[in-house]
């Protein structure tokens, strides 16, 4: 089969690679329909985290179970699935208390794993990890489209809303114009935020906050940014959603928010220095909650709202390739021309 491979900084290509099968009982192995480039994936496609050449790429699959192991009961041959980007037991602590992301087995997609940026993937524990599509809409495009964020940046979004504490009538800030960011902008609102503060720095993004629903956008930056932010709301805001992981996300998200309040994370975090930044958070009283969201956690819930047409995030989608245009994709959102880039195969 053909499938994405890491070469170096730069330089991933599609080339052919075994065909995965059934290993374990509790495996599926699924055929990728759809998939996509993460953020996440342009640290290590530019040199800026470790990964070791000849590993595999992609993180988000979705698809159609072709074979099950023996003790796999959640889903069949046939089924239209996708996947959080951490593949989970489903049964150990953690799963059990929502925390999949630090899940006892340890094991995610890509890496020395199946990436989802090729043809196939075996999935161990697939009871634990696959979320199956409701067969009305196994074949709906627009509808797979807008389900598509469920593996990675819708869940992702949540998380920071929901570690940020947003809550009915409050007013938040988000910090990354981003996919996580705009999904960050949607979870808020979904949450009931009366006030929605976007902080990035390209109007096209910023565009599309207003229309997933905040209510003011600030493309400045540093301290032209917080001071913006300040005037807005009164002397800042007690929910930031972080959504960057970069040093200056973090300093404007802890800058912005009131003392007492909460910054809500999970940006990967890149180049992040402690110093003044602790300092800042013990000096106001900020919480600091949030890190790799468990999207496990979060699928049925907000599955069912984008079933119900409720949530659209498929506008965080700017291109589609196909699998040979995947090396393009990682192109194009490093060099910030598109939010984020589709893959259907």
């Amino acid at each position: 089969m053909q499938a994405t491979v890491y070469h170096g900084t730069r330089d991933v290509r599609v080339e052919s690679v075994p065909d995965p099968e059934i290993e374990e009982p509790t495996d599926a192995v699924v055929r990728i329909t759809h998939t996509a480039v993460c953020g996440s994936d342009l640290w290590f496609y530019r040199g800026e985290r470790d990964y070791e050449e000849g590993w595999r790429t992609g993180h988000e699959p979705m698809g159609i179970v072709e074979a099950v192991g023996d003790e796999v009961r959640s889903v069949e041959p046939g089924d239209r699935v996708l996947s959080p980007f951490a593949i989970s037991c489903g049964e150990c602590e953690y799963c059990r208390k929502g925390i999949h992301t630090s899940c006892v087995e340890d094991e995610g997609w890509a890496g020395d794993h199946d990436g989802a940026q090729g043809e196939k993937v075996r999935a161990p524990f697939a009871d634990g990890t696959l979320v199956k599509v409701p067969d009305r809409h196994a074949d709906d495009e627009d509808m797979l489209e807008a389900l598509l964020p469920l593996t990675d940046v819708l869940c992702t979004g949540h998380h920071a809303a929901v570690s940020a504490g947003v809550e009915q009538g409050s007013t938040c800030a988000v910090v990354g114009d981003g996919a996580v960011g705009l999904c960050g902008v949607l979870a808020a609102q979904r949450l009931g935020a009366n006030r929605i503060v976007a902080v990035g720095h390209h109007e096209d993004r910023l565009a599309l906050a207003e229309e997933f629903g905040a209510t003011d956008v600030v493309s400045s930056r540093g301290e032209a940014a917080v001071e913006e932010v300040e005037a807005l709301t009164a002397g800042g805001v007690d929910h930031v959603m972080e959504c960057v992981g970069a040093q200056s996300a973090m300093e404007t998200a802890v800058d912005v928010c009131r003392p007492g309040g909460t910054v809500g994370y999970v940006g990967v975090p890149h180049g992040i220095q402690d110093g003044d930044l602790v300092y800042s958070l013990f000096g106001d009283n900020i919480t600091l909650a949030g890190g790799v969201a468990p999207v496990r956690a979060y699928v049925e819930d907000l599955m069912s709202d984008v079933l119900q047409g409720v949530l659209d995030p498929s506008p965080v989608f700017t291109k589609t390739v196909d699998l040979e245009g995947v090396p393009e994709g990682y192109r194009a959102m490093d060099e910030r021309e598109e939010i984020k880039v589709m893959v259907k195969l």
